[in-house]
């Protein structure tokens, strides 16, 4: 008699037709009749999960059948074709055997649950089928991401969490401190002797790693204390930044898109069952977005083709909440509108103004615009930012300057354009995000583990 997970029972199901085997894990289902009863089992390592089946015969028939939703059981029994699916299993059980009891107010009872209701238990929805299929799809997608890199000879960088500055000089960080509330103390006394934050990202620092290793990348945690309740918001996140020497804005775009395509094409091999449920409880629509991603071209258009399409298209009849504008950024209904009715395809938007953009983003010749790139796909708007990186120290200082960021507490990082600096470029994507339009679930606080967002800090 042989223990197995019932990913294995799956892989092996001709293999193991008319076999006895046992499994460990979980009762979704319990239907009893009077002779017999059906159990739904999960053991987290399928989606596709085996229906036990029992009769009378069964040693403590009456036992079993008081069995609870919830409970952990261990099931013994013979392998036999399911005459529902023959590519599920189906177990005639011969033995079921309690693990870990469940009481009759188990949260998780077998009805239909609402994602507001299931986040309120986040500790129990990993059970559910839906959060079974976003978080393997999730796994999948974050071993994708690494291959994806390591495959191409990327170095992984593991950069800091806690910084002393704000690389998108953006604020809305979150202060770190060992100072005890209200107190008057100057920072010079704090454990660092400076003001520090946790980081909203690893670009900067992996820029001194990628003029070292010429291909790096980072996947982490990062942070950003933004009070905002959208969909697309956490105060915690997971973000993918590769950083390319030698690599400009064109070489990126082809990066990227390249880079997306590689890591739906795995998570569509590896996730079908997944990707079947998703596509079904997001009302359809999600195996054909993702399909025809690998097989459609990005399209590219400069930031001032793109506003040129959007006024034209308000010209013809279309309207917008608000008004598309030259020298300003875009709006979600913009995005929709180039993604999904004017190219039908993913888009680069590159050439951005220079007054909406980051300091280190190299400067056109126009003076007006920066090597800045967003990539926006069907459903789901921007999915990735980035920008070939400004090389010149003159210019860099300049812009700082402007900004009134500061050079000298930053003197590490423009001293790279100083000592053999080269042309270089990187993007950012957040993992949610990416996960969103993978899974096509649009809330961001149902595609991480323990969402963190504002008056919500629970588990």
């Amino acid at each position: 008699m042989t223990t197995i997970t019932t990913r294995e029972l799956k892989e092996r199901l001709q293999d193991l037709q008319g076999q006895e085997v046992t499994l460990l894990g979980w009762i979704r289902n319990h239907r009893k009749q009077k002779n017999m009863g059906f159990v739904d089992f999960f053991d987290g390592t399928c989606f596709k999960n085996p229906q036990v089946v029992y009769d009378n015969t069964l040693p403590d028939f009456e036992t079993v059948q008081a069995l609870r939703v919830g409970s952990a059981v261990k099931v013994t029994g013979k392998v036999v074709p399911s005459y529902k699916d023959p590519e599920t299993p189906e177990i005639q059980a011969s033995e079921i055997t309690l693990e870990g009891d469940c009481p009759e107010d188990y949260p998780l009872q077998p009805k239909r649950h609402t994602v507001e209701y299931l986040r309120e238990i986040a500790y129990l929805r990993p059970r559910t089928r839906l959060f079974q299929a976003v978080f393997r799809v999730r796994s999948v997608a974050s071993m994708a991401i690494h291959t994806y890199f390591q495959d191409r000879g990327y170095v992984y960088v593991h950069t800091p969490l806690i910084t002393g500055n704000d690389a998108e000089g953006a604020g809305n960080t979150f202060t770190v401190t060992t100072l005890p509330k209200g107190s008057t103390a100057d920072a010079s006394e704090d454990f660092f002797g400076k003001p520090t934050s946790l980081a909203v990202t690893g670009q900067l620092e992996g820029e001194t790693f990628a003029m070292a290793f010429s291909k790096i990348y980072t996947f982490g945690p990062t942070f950003r204390a933004e009070n905002s309740n959208t969909k697309t918001h956490a105060a915690e996140f997971w973000m993918i930044e590769p950083e390319i020497a030698f690599c400009d804005l064109d070489q990126l775009m082809d990066l990227e898109e390249d880079f997306l395509k590689a890591i739906v094409k795995t998570v569509l091999e590896k996730c079908p069952d997944e990707l079947k449920f998703l596509d079904q409880f997001t009302g359809g629509g999600l195996l054909d977005k993702l399909n025809t991603l690998l097989t459609s071209t990005c399209a590219r258009v400069t930031h001032e083709e793109a506003i040129a399409i959007l006024r034209k298209a308000m010209e013809n009849g279309t309207e917008f909440k608000f008004e598309p504008k030259f020298g300003e950024d875009t709006a979600k209904e913009h995005e929709k509108y180039l993604t999904e009715e004017y190219f039908h395809s993913p888009v680069f938007v590159y050439n951005w103004p220079k007054d909406i953009k980051a300091f280190y983003m190299y400067q056109n010749d126009d003076g007006k615009t920066v090597a800045a790139v967003d990539l926006l796909v069907p459903g789901s708007g921007e999915l990735m930012g980035g920008s070939q990186r400004e090389t010149r120290y003159d210019l860099l200082v300049q812009r700082m300057d402007e900004l009134g960021i500061s050079k000298e507490e930053m003197y590490w990082y423009v001293n790279l354009r100083r000592f053999g600096g080269c042309t270089h470029s990187g993007f950012g994507m957040g993992f949610e995000r990416l996960l969103i339009y993978l899974t096509g679930v649009d809330n961001i606080r149902d595609v991480i583990p323990y969402f963190r967002t504002p008056m919500n800090c629970d588990f």
